[in-house]
């Protein structure tokens, strides 16, 4: 007899809007009568190896409603990367508890997870349904128009170089501020959304899809300085030599790693301040300042996309309906249709897991340090309503009195 059982869970870096995700899951799944309950597992994969469920049939819509509006993972997540092993582990828990239906939220590394369970339950002959549903600031899931957190992130980082600049303008300098993006520079590029005059930076921007060549960047800053008497830089953390080997490695003596062995490029601060000094060292620039951006763009409160949140909410419940209409596994994905309008669709698992989505190269300047009007058309219908403005004065002049006197 069908247990109705669904469980569902949220894995890798948080977002402002994950959690109107896993509140599309489960009021979506209330409306179907065979739901009998519906079960979350605290920090991802490593709360349903170690049984951490906590029963969501019993929360109320108008809680969850609140939860849905609040930034971050509610259930909690986990950097965990699974191996095969670690899958046949979750599917003996998914069997032991009679799961029929499960649903992970989360990136790439989620997306694989999903697909090696999915694989353990067909070998045997256990009727599970899997179903990944997207997530990732860093917007690089193939398949995908975009992915939910992607835009939030994207206004965060549009509005925070838009405050950058301005301060640059008016204590004029270098300013460094660095993005996350290990392979992707999609976030990095939203810094030109922030732009409204014609001398307004970020004048130079460095992304992972391009080679970065530590002199011409320091030729670029030059020249940019040269003709602004400033320079705003938004750099990408996963920038590299033609070698492929991350900026941060080459300057700094010491390097970070997180648990997956892969170096820590923007949490620490580093590559923001290596390339400072280079700044300093070899232009000669007194006034050089530099920010990383780190977990700020991630879930800040007061900067989100509606856009973002309607549709992170639909791809929850594009996600049970799936389940329960295609009869098949698969990853939910966003595509574009018309001017501005999204479809749904559910991919093979194969076609997702594993795979990482850069930049298109029409998204890129030719000059490799900005991005395309062709970027900033794809970009602006997901940034949502509202986006703050800027101003300036218009500096009438008024004449000298005792300067135009200093020659009698």
């Amino acid at each position: 007899m069908p247990s109705g059982k669904i469980l569902v869970a949220q894995g890798g870096g948080p977002t402002a809007v994950i959690n109107q995700s896993l509140v599309g899951v489960v009021l979506e799944a209330r409306r179907h009568s065979q739901v009998r309950q519906i079960y979350g597992a605290r920090h991802g994969v490593r709360g349903i190896v170690e049984e951490d469920f906590v029963d969501l049939t019993q929360e109320t819509a108008a809680n969850l409603e609140r939860v849905a509006a609040t930034p971050s993972s509610a259930l909690g997540s986990t950097r965990d990367k699974p191996d095969v092993a670690y899958c046949q582990a979750i599917f003996k828990v998914l069997q032991a508890h009679e799961i029929e239906y499960f649903f992970y939220i989360g990136g790439n590394d989620s997306s694989d997870t999903v697909r090696i369970v999915s694989e353990e339950a067909h070998k045997a002959g256990y009727p599970l349904r899997c179903v990944h549903i997207p997530k990732t600031i860093d917007n690089d899931l193939v398949g995908n128009d975009h992915t939910p957190g992607f835009p939030s992130a994207a206004r965060f980082v549009a509005q925070a170089f838009a405050g950058a600049n301005l301060d640059n303008a008016a204590l004029p300098g270098v300013y460094v501020g660095v993005v996350m993006g290990r392979h992707a520079g999609f976030l990095t590029a939203a810094a030109a959304m922030g732009k409204k005059f014609p001398d307004d930076g970020p004048h130079l921007i460095y992304l992972p899809e391009r080679i970065f060549v530590l002199e011409a960047f320091l030729a670029d800053v030059k020249a940019v300085y040269a003709r602004h008497g400033r320079c705003v830089i938004a750099v990408s953390e996963g920038i590299h030599d033609a070698a492929g080997t991350a900026i941060v490695n080459l300057l700094a003596k010491d390097v970070e790693r997180d648990a997956h062995g892969n170096v820590q490029l923007s949490g620490n601060g580093a590559l923001a301040d290596l390339l400072c000094d280079e700044i300093k060292a070899k232009l000669n620039i007194k006034r050089v300042r530099g920010d990383t951006f780190g977990y700020l763009q991630r879930s800040f409160h007061g900067c989100v996309s509606d856009v973002d949140q309607r549709e992170a909410r639909e791809v929850g419940e594009k996600a049970v309906q799936f389940a329960f209409s295609a009869k098949r596994d698969g990853s939910v994905a966003i595509q574009r249709t018309g001017n501005y309008a999204v479809d749904y669709a559910l991919l093979p698992l194969d076609a997702v897991a594993g795979k990482t989505r850069v930049m298109e190269d029409e998204f890129i300047s030719d000059s490799g340090t900005d991005v395309t009007d062709a970027f900033r058309r794809y970009l602006a219908p997901l940034l949502g309503s509202g986006m703050p403005d800027a101003a300036r004065l218009r500096h009438n002049p008024v004449a000298k009195v005792i300067g135009d006197k200093k020659g009698l």
